[in-house]
């Protein structure tokens, strides 16, 4: 088993707010035994050389296809937007390194099944950034689930609030574009999207879905220009359906902030007991969740505290936290051939039951997964 560095190189890299800087950067620099980061790669060399000096990387390059030619490069990290995930993950992958792309993986079904299939061809590894099935909590709920805590599996509901998609938003440089669907950064794709990954690693894939998707608030508030601004994304998502296990589930997204500290609730219930799975916003991949469960004729949810053994090693923060633990299964799968980190085909599944959803709400009619 080769043990060498693996040579990363990230795309989209903003020193100040970006994804990239608060998450792949912290992630990277934990996991200093497999990693060294080489440089960065932005719209243009000026911007590149910014985020190197305010950051410390060695090298700025002028483009990405610089970036994906280089021979020291085994890996390049994608962290821009969605709209333009196409063009920047297809050049790496023709240049055959390995990518970790941002979630979500394509803008729409068509583009990650592209994705997936053109990464297949060449023989590289495609990671999706789907890094809250590898959150400690998850991970523990899985095995709680799987060794018969809640009994079999009756039903589940979910909660949500999206956070953004609410009466404001805070940037309209940073977030004015997820107001607008067609540019794939939505409160479905985003949030909803990261919390359909959680919720089949634990329970399993749907067999049917039926949706509503509705926009109650056609224009927001800019809150650094004052401005309003059109919204044409649902701030309402609805789903129900029916698991593979034949589990009915449940889940509603909501736009905006929650009034409380509970803005994702997630509650399984089964034959033998509940199990519910909590955090202050509806973004599972991001954000603390706990856990608290109840069992036979107990009456009062008790805490369910994770292991330290989920938590060592690892960082304190959440959000690069898990997007090390994605990392770090990358550097597994390279090196022993092994397939433990969220797949590009892991992604594919994903979006379709994303595009179920759509056509679901769209056409008013049950979306049914083809038998196997």
């Amino acid at each position: 088993m080769s043990t060498k560095l693996l040579k990363v190189g990230i795309v989209g890299l903003d020193a100040d707010k970006s994804w990239a800087a608060r998450a792949h950067l912290p992630a990277l620099r934990a996991l200093s035994q497999d990693y060294e980061i080489i440089g960065v790669a932005n719209r243009s060399l000026a911007s590149a050389q910014k985020a190197a000096a305010a950051t410390g990387l060695p090298r700025a390059f002028a483009n990405v296809s610089e970036m994906a030619a280089a021979p020291e490069i085994d890996i390049i990290a994608v962290a821009v937007r969605v709209q333009h995930q196409l063009e920047v993950v297809k050049s790496v992958i023709a240049a055959g390194k390995h990518v970790y792309c941002e979630w979500p993986l394509g803008n729409g079904l068509a583009e990650a099944e592209e994705l997936a299939a053109l990464a297949k061809a060449k023989g590289i590894l495609g990671v999706a950034g789907l890094q809250a099935r590898v959150a400690p909590e998850i991970e523990y709920l899985r095995g709680l689930i799987s060794d018969g805590f809640v009994g079999g599996v009756l039903s589940t509901t979910i909660i949500g609030t999206g956070l953004h998609w609410g009466g404001f938003i805070a940037s309209t440089k940073n977030y004015a574009y997820t107001l607008e669907r067609n540019n794939g950064a939505t409160m479905l794709t985003i949030p909803v999207g990261h919390t359909l990954a959680t919720l089949t690693e634990v329970l399993g894939g749907f067999q049917q879905v039926s949706s509503v998707l509705a926009t109650r608030r056609p224009e927001v508030v800019a809150l650094d220009t004052g401005e309003k601004l059109p919204m044409n994304t649902a701030d309402q998502v609805l789903v129900s359906g029916i698991l593979e296990s034949g589990a009915p589930v449940s889940i509603h997204y909501r736009g905006g902030v929650p009034r409380d500290r509970v803005g994702f609730l997630w509650e399984i219930n089964g034959t033998e007991g509940d199990i519910r799975v909590s955090g202050p916003v509806g973004h599972p991949q991001a954000v603390q969740l706990s856990l608290e469960g109840v069992r036979g004729n107990e009456k009062t949810y008790q805490p369910l505290s994770i292991p330290d053994s989920y938590r060592v090693g690892w960082p304190v923060d959440v959000t690069p936290g898990n997007v090390a633990r994605v990392y770090a299964r990358m550097a597994k799968d390279l090196r022993q051939g092994t397939h433990t980190a969220p797949s590009f085909e892991d992604g594919v599944k994903i979006h379709r039951i994303i595009a179920a959803i759509q056509s679901a709400a769209e056409n008013g009619r049950v979306f049914r997964e083809p038998a196997s």
